[in-house]
């Protein structure tokens, strides 16, 4: 099955303004919203929930070690790509972003601890345990913040698996953040 990705001019009528606006926020429109504006009740879906995890306690690096080591658990190229991008933006040291994305520890004691609880709920579809749920509040989270991972967690499940279907072109502008995921899934989970 293939999938259109859409432009603003011939998306589905109730897609356009979300395009239109994507494409005033990023400069273009990525790919993933020309493939979600299939289903107008997908893309706002996205875009709702993306929106609300901006919203959250955490920081903009926090957000991204979470989209990320979503993606990289669930082995998204597309995703990586576009976070690196975006992490890199938000300030994100070049370590951490290589960490996440090659499957290594995070050195910052913190920062391990969110991923390391982000990819505990990916691979047990949230089915984590008492001492997951310890380490991470122990590491300086809150109970909100638990749920607002799981915000993370859920937009990134959404674009992931669009991704995956859709088998979803990377833009140009991800080109140079391209990622290919190594054999192993749920390296140090």
């Amino acid at each position: 099955m293939e999938f259109n990705v859409w432009d603003i001019d011939l998306a589905p009528e109730g897609s356009r303004s979300a395009l239109e606006a994507a494409r005033k926020k990023f400069g273009f429109v990525p790919n993933l919203l020309g493939v979600l504006a299939e289903a107008p009740s997908a893309l706002e879906a996205y875009l709702s929930v993306s929106g609300a995890f901006e919203k959250s306690s955490l920081t903009r690096a926090e957000q991204q070690v979470v989209l990320l080591a979503t993606s990289v658990e669930n082995r998204c190229r597309y995703c990586v790509a576009a976070h690196t991008m975006v992490a890199r933006m938000v300030g994100a040291s070049e370590e951490v972003i290589r960490s996440l994305r090659e499957g290594q520890e995070i050195a910052d004691p913190k920062l391990r601890a969110l991923r390391r609880f982000t990819r505990r709920v990916v691979a047990t579809n949230g089915w984590v345990t008492d001492e997951d749920l310890k380490q991470f509040v122990e590491a300086g989270y809150t109970k909100a913040q638990l749920l607002e991972v799981l915000v993370g967690v859920t937009q990134k499940t959404l674009s992931n698996y669009t991704n995956h279907i859709a088998h979803t072109p990377l833009d140009a502008a991800f080109a140079a953040s391209a990622w290919v995921p190594s054999e192993k899934r749920g390296v140090g989970v």
